[in-house]
């Protein structure tokens, strides 16, 4: 099977998603995941929507934190892939900003409207010399 990503614009429903982590309000950002949608993030698997947001709030909500999408690309069987590079800070701490890579991962098990079947993140590292 020869199929290969290619670059494209980034969707609404893509950065909509992005700001809903931002912010924690998650209407309509959060509309393409379902209960039958599957995250993983590192080592977490994470099943449903509400059990997404609640991850979701669990981590990001101690922080001032910006996702900014670098890269987008679409590949064959509705899968989709995002770098992207978040900008973070501790909200008791907020002059202590990091920068972090991730990478999403999205399997969609459609198009109009989108619905996401799986999603797949990895982040980090946020220092790379303490891994090293």
């Amino acid at each position: 099977m020869a199929d290969t990503a290619q670059a494209t614009a980034v969707p609404g429903w893509v950065l909509k998603f992005m700001d809903a982590i931002d912010t924690l309000e998650f209407a309509e950002g959060f509309a393409p995941l379902t209960e039958d949608t599957d995250m993983f993030f590192g080592t977490a698997h994470i099943h449903g929507v509400e059990a997404i947001k609640e991850f979701f709030v669990k981590i990001d909500a101690p922080l001032n934190i910006t996702h900014e999408v670098v890269e987008f690309w679409t590949a064959g069987d509705g899968v989709r892939l995002l770098r992207g590079e978040a900008t973070m800070a501790k909200k008791s701490q907020p002059d202590q900003v990091v920068r972090a890579p991730f990478m999403h991962i999205f399997y969609l098990d459609q198009e109009e409207p989108v619905r996401i079947r799986t999603l797949r993140i990895t982040a980090g590292p946020l220092e790379t010399d303490a891994v090293m």
